[in-house]
């Protein structure tokens, strides 16, 4: 669809220190530039390894410090640079957006990237559940990135559904100029994420000595405040020198395509972009039900299972099945026709004209 003019987008990011939030905005925001837009940052610490992602088109706005208050004081000045849109990229920024909205006159869409219910126990969910009725009246659109997602968010945001549109996010490529992720010689179960509570890499690490095959290797790529007591897991089990903790991939792509199965064992998700992926390379994937969106990513036990979050001898029984000799690899997965960023623009262009009282 033909964008009617150049659209200038003002977004944010606390931290480029590798999550998959802020991942999926940098691919967005480097299609948005190439196709002649105009993205502005609003940042916090842009130290991380993402950086070598941020595109060099996008304009940076640096807040006073990294924390999230920081972020938020500067989203009270957004309307000074005069954007058409104000995106929202995930759960964790809806706060900043809702700082943004006194003085913005842009309309604020917002993407789910997480889960919306199923996360916290009262009293904390009572709390999380007034937080998103709420929103609503400061989000003027909301992107799910699959249907059960927008499901989710009619029935906990009481969000209308003529304001949710379903956009999956753009799919990754192989980077050339990544640095090649350093892998063990056998097989492996390999899991890619940030080494952060919400992932439970230790059900992981837990499941290892229980395996069938004795000599299967863990490798998971990522970084993040758990990697000591991942390790000092492994150490206490014995299995130290069957994991592998390498640090940021810049690109995952190459180590999903040889890994035996993919795994994740988080306790809450939102549409996580790796079960994708691996999915595209033709590796089977083994997820906990760790969000609506994961029957939708995994429709059929012959490319992945799903399990309980908290069933260990479910786990180690999914694995064991993917990691069998007789197991039947499902075939790689072409990239499907449609066009997140191209959908993207339009959905904001669309915003924009109404806003601008052209529809």
């Amino acid at each position: 669809m033909p964008i009617s003019r150049p659209l200038h987008i003002a977004s944010f990011v606390q931290t480029l220190q590798g999550g998959g939030v802020e991942r999926a905005l940098l691919r967005m925001a480097d299609g948005w530039t190439a196709r002649g837009h105009q993205v502005t940052l609003i940042a916090g610490d842009l130290s991380g390894p993402l950086r070598a992602e941020l595109p060099g088109a996008v304009t940076i706005i640096a807040a006073r410090g990294a924390g999230y208050r920081d972020l938020m004081r500067a989203a009270l000045g957004i309307d000074s640079i005069a954007p058409d849109i104000i995106f929202c990229p995930g759960n964790h920024y809806t706060a900043v957006a809702l700082a943004a909205r006194p003085r913005a006159r842009a309309p604020i869409v917002s993407k789910l990237s997480n889960a919306l219910t199923g996360i916290h126990r009262p009293p904390i969910a009572w709390g999380n559940a007034a937080w998103l009725r709420l929103q609503p009246r400061f989000i003027d659109h909301l992107v799910a990135m699959t249907p059960a997602m927008a499901l989710e968010a009619r029935r906990a945001m009481r969000m209308p559904a003529d304001r949710i549109t379903v956009i999956a996010n753009p799919p990754a490529r192989t980077r050339d100029d990544a640095p090649p992720v350093p892998l063990p010689v056998g097989r492996f179960v390999l899991g890619v994420g940030r080494l952060a509570p919400q992932k439970r890499w230790d059900r992981l690490i837990a499941a290892l000595p229980r395996l069938a095959d004795p000599h299967i290797a863990l490798v998971i790529l990522g970084e993040g405040p758990m990697r000591a007591a991942l390790t000092e897991q492994a150490a206490r089990l014995g299995v130290a020198h069957r994991v592998h903790l390498p640090g940021h991939a810049a690109d995952p792509l190459p180590a999903m395509a040889r890994a035996a199965v993919l795994a994740l064992t988080s306790d809450h998700e939102g549409v996580p972009g790796v079960l994708r992926e691996a999915i595209a390379q033709g590796t089977p994937v083994v997820s906990t039900d760790s969000s609506v969106a994961i029957p939708e990513l995994i429709p059929a036990p012959t490319i992945g299972t799903i399990i309980p979050r908290e069933d260990e001898t479910a786990l180690i029984a999914a694995l064991d099945h993917w990691l069998s000799p007789q197991a039947t690899r499902p075939p790689p997965r072409a990239a499907g026709e449609d066009d997140p960023i191209g959908e993207y623009l339009a959905l904001f262009d669309r915003l924009v004209a109404a806003r601008n009282g052209c529809l």
